[in-house]
């Protein structure tokens, strides 16, 4: 069985690896949705399509790599088009993992399955609050992946967030 995920992981964090990890633990193949791939690069979208994949693969293990493929989602003005989009972009899939309540709307209007992710500590594990951090310089390192917090010191993620 098959499952999509879809985020914006910007930037990819310990929330974001614990969903790939329960999603993985309903399916055999997980696709992963980089939301918003289309969007230029501002505030609230830092990171490309390609940088959120790199944080994605260097911080996940081999034997999730095996069973992940990502995908690049762009956003579409219509929602129904939206869905219908994301059938050209990734193969067949029976379950959408989604806590969005858009996403899980709409595919309630078809056969496919719609599981909620457990959140885990979404106070301290949200995009939002780990950029504010990382701009204010204060410690965030605890809150991604060692992976991803490889790829924000290598690339001066805090100068680029403080420029946008």
């Amino acid at each position: 069985m098959n499952g999509l995920l879809i985020g914006r992981f910007q930037p990819f964090h310990l929330g974001h690896l614990e969903a790939l990890r329960f999603a993985l633990s309903k399916v055999d193949k997980l696709w992963v949705g980089l939301g918003s791939s289309n969007k230029p690069v501002e505030k609230n979208n830092p990171f490309t399509a390609e940088e959120r994949k790199e944080m994605i693969l260097s911080s996940i293990d081999d034997s999730m790599k095996e069973k992940i493929s990502i995908y690049f989602i762009p956003d579409v003005d219509n929602h129904v088009k939206w869905i219908e989009k994301i059938d050209t972009i990734v193969p067949k899939f029976d379950i959408i993992f989604s806590n969005d309540e858009l996403t899980k709307h709409l595919y309630s209007k078809r056969t496919t399955q719609v599981v909620s992710i457990p959140f885990l500590n979404r106070d301290e594990l949200s995009g939002t609050h780990i950029r504010d951090l990382i701009i204010s310089d204060q410690k965030w390192e605890d809150l991604v992946p060692e992976g991803t917090k490889n790829f924000l010191k290598n690339t001066s993620a805090r100068e680029h967030l403080k420029n946008l």
